[in-house]
């Protein structure tokens, strides 16, 4: 809890730095590339970003040589006050933070919808529209596809979940059965 108290501080700072410039689209996207490539499973990449063993001047070197040019300064340089501050562990909470930010200010929330085979984009944007419309709110999806469901659709809106599956049925079921005993 307070990594996420943590990241959305420097998150909220980066995002009106980056809002002051315009270019607050452009940051979010060059945090979240940059987070790919410092973080991905490739020990060599985990193992320079996380280990406090390797000097701080020598890993912003290597991340400004990296990065210098590519990305946007205001990016580039919350990265390499991570790594001045020592909290580079930071990094991938403060993108989603970011990312968080990215879509109040658009007036849009996440909404994930699981269901147990791809749906039509048809199908899916006749689903949003029909959420936008009873919450009257705009989300931002990502579809998950999930065989284990069996069928139907599982929705996540923050804390609400509406759970509209087969396995979800059989789950409650078998509590009802289990608690009767």
């Amino acid at each position: 809890m307070t990594n996420e108290t943590l990241a959305r501080r420097y998150a909220v700072a980066i995002f009106s730095l980056a809002k002051e410039t315009g270019s607050a689209d452009r940051v979010g996207d060059d945090l979240d590339a940059m987070a790919k490539v410092l973080l991905r499973d490739d020990a060599l990449a985990r193992d320079f970003f996380y280990a406090p063993v390797i000097d701080r001047g020598e890993k912003e070197r290597a991340i400004a040589q990296a990065f210098g040019g590519r990305v946007d300064d205001v990016a580039l340089h919350s990265v390499l006050l991570l790594v001045r501050k020592r909290r580079e562990r930071l990094l991938g909470p403060l993108v989603g933070e970011y990312r968080k930010l990215q879509l109040a200010e658009r007036g849009a929330e996440p909404v994930r919808v699981t269901t147990a085979r791809p749906l039509a984009p048809a199908e899916l944007a006749s689903m949003v529209e029909r959420l936008e419309r009873l919450y009257r709110k705009k989300f931002e999806v990502t579809h998950v596809v999930d065989p284990k469901l069996i069928g139907g659709v599982r929705i996540l809106m923050g804390d609400r979940r509406v759970d509209a599956t087969v396995a979800g049925r059989l789950e409650s079921l078998a509590r009802e059965l289990f608690a009767t005993n």
